[in-house]
């Protein structure tokens, strides 16, 4: 399996209401130095229905300014949907970080 199809099995786990850092689905996957790279592979996600990557967040809890399927404010919205509260682009990872 490849790095980008890692990278989506991983955030598939990520449950409603939860969100995870791209560092800490790098470090799942066993390339802990490869933040950036899962930021590129869920750029491309094949299929947003199924692979939840408004899930994935910065290390900081940062939405992505350019969200790849309709910017910062789609990502916001789909969270909210799942009942996370966002702030000023912010999620709140004490409360909403998931770990498996």
């Amino acid at each position: 399996m490849g790095f980008f199809e890692k990278v989506y099995e991983y955030v598939k786990k990520v449950p409603r209401g939860k969100v995870v850092t791209y560092g800490q689905v790098a470090s799942a996957i066993g390339a802990p130095r490869c933040a950036r790279q899962v930021g590129w592979a869920l750029h491309v996600n094949p299929a947003p229905g199924v692979i939840p990557c408004h899930r994935v967040v910065d290390r900081a809890g940062r939405l992505a300014p350019a969200f790849a399927f309709g910017g910062e404010d789609a990502q916001a919205q789909l969270l909210r949907a799942e009942g996370v509260e966002v702030l000023g682009g912010c999620v709140d990872l004490e409360r909403y970080l998931w770990e498996e």
